[in-house]
């Protein structure tokens, strides 16, 4: 009985990563049938001088008769600060729009140009029904809905899975359906305008208003995932999956934009980035889970490409040491390694034909990234349980050699970014 439980255990967790990778809302709550079962969390996300984020989580877990649950899922998310808007840094102050349009913001010499009015606030709630078809089959179905000030999302997902060999394997599909709707302030700029700086001229309104195409746009999303669970022996247990996913639609940022640059380097005017309107996105995934009595070692690989000829390679590593019977500390490290994407330019030169698409978002550059972490969590009475985590985060660039124009050539073009994640939950 004790092994059983134990495999269950982590085959559950194994579950938990590969709905996340499809975007199916589920909780690793161990729920008695017929009671509630809750885990609440508060995560603090903090870049230095860039952005903030308060993230307070709540999700529940029922278990009915038959293997019958119900998951739900409650995250509200608050960000503020500063984010890069994608201009290259210069040896004088620059200014730029606002993205609505209304007033302007200065970036300072020799810094990257942050847009300081960045502010978010994201309310989504996502709900999952799991239950047995039969002995061997298991079917899951669930939604979620997510809104923000400037950004709408709805998602239904469905999987099956089936159980072989005395339940050692299972193999498992699910699918995904989202459509998204893109409504920033400001309206919609078109791809590769001008950005309309406001010296007090007259007809500063038209001619902003020259450079929008709409006030809102859509996105639609599928993503497939097949996977494959196997019990290699009695503590460890492996999971393999491969995931697909294709998007289409305004899969611009509205917000980023590129400098044009002389031969001196020094900007001569900002025009709005432009993205392919479709992106095609595969993934493997592997994890395994490895039992020592009380302790676990959790390690999993994952590797991406797509269209946009993006490439990148993810390790997690996690051991969770069981102290006391009742405690336990968890060390974590990840490192994360990207390629950039084929349309990415730091900058556009000035007298240069603008090619098809565009981009100087530093998430879609060359970069790696590295997470050290630990948690501590103990046991209360009730199947009540406490846990913090500690994390901080460094993401490094590529940043281009001596033959960046001008100024450019000394300057640093994709800055290190550093972030401190704290997080507090409290399940019972």
């Amino acid at each position: 009985m004790q092994l059983k439980a134990k495999n269950k255990k982590i085959r559950r967790s194994l579950t938990v990563a590969t709905c996340s990778l499809l975007g199916i809302s589920t909780t690793d709550i161990p729920a008695e049938e017929g009671d509630w079962e809750f885990d609440s969390a508060v995560l603090y996300y903090s870049e230095v001088d860039r952005v903030s984020a308060i993230e307070p989580v709540v999700t529940a877990k029922r278990d009915f008769s038959d293997e019958k649950s119900l998951s739900m899922k409650l995250v509200f998310d608050a960000l503020t600060g500063a984010s890069a808007n994608g201009a290259t840094p210069s040896d004088q102050p620059q200014t730029f729009t606002k993205p609505s349009g209304d007033g302007l913001y200065t970036a300072s010499a020799n810094e990257t140009p942050l847009d300081d009015t960045f502010k978010d606030f994201r309310a989504a709630f996502s709900a999952q029904w799991d239950q047995p078809l039969n002995r061997d089959y298991k079917t899951s179905l669930g939604g979620n809905f997510s809104t923000e000030y400037d950004y709408l999302s709805l998602s239904v997902n469905g999987s099956l899975s089936r159980d072989f060999n005395k339940r050692n394997t299972t193999l498992s599909a699910g699918i995904s359906l989202a459509y998204d709707t893109i409504s920033p302030e400001g309206d919609l700029p078109v791809g590769f305008s001008s950005m309309v700086i406001d010296n007090g001229q007259a007809g500063f309104d038209d001619d902003f208003d020259a450079t929008r195409e709409g006030s809102d746009d859509t996105k639609t999303t599928i993503d497939l995932i097949f996977g494959l669970t196997q019990v290699i022996s009695r503590d460890t247990v492996m999971q393999l999956s491969y995931s697909i996913s294709d998007s289409s639609g305004y899969l611009t940022d509205p917000f980023k934009i590129l400098s044009v640059v002389g031969n001196d380097g020094r900007p001569v005017e900002y025009r709005y980035e432009k993205r392919p309107d479709s992106r095609n996105k595969q993934g493997i995934y592997w994890q395994a889970k490895h039992h020592f009595n009380e302790d676990v070692l959790d390690i999993s690989y994952r590797f991406f490409w797509d269209d946009w000829d993006i490439t990148s390679h993810t390790i997690d590593l996690r051991y969770r040491w069981v102290f006391g019977g009742k405690q336990y500390l968890e060390p974590h490290f990840r490192f994360y390694s990207q390629s950039d994407a084929d349309f990415y330019q730091r900058f556009l030169v000035d007298g240069e034909a603008l090619p098809d698409y565009a981009s100087a978002d530093y998430r879609l550059g060359e970069l790696t990234g590295i997470t050290l972490g630990l948690k501590y969590g103990f046991k209360l009475a009730n199947e009540q349980e406490l846990s913090m985590r500690l994390e901080y985060y460094l993401q490094s660039g590529d940043n281009p050699d001596g033959n960046a124009p001008g100024i450019l050539s000394d300057m640093e073009l994709f800055p290190d970014v550093e972030a401190i994640i704290l997080q507090f939950n409290y399940s019972f």
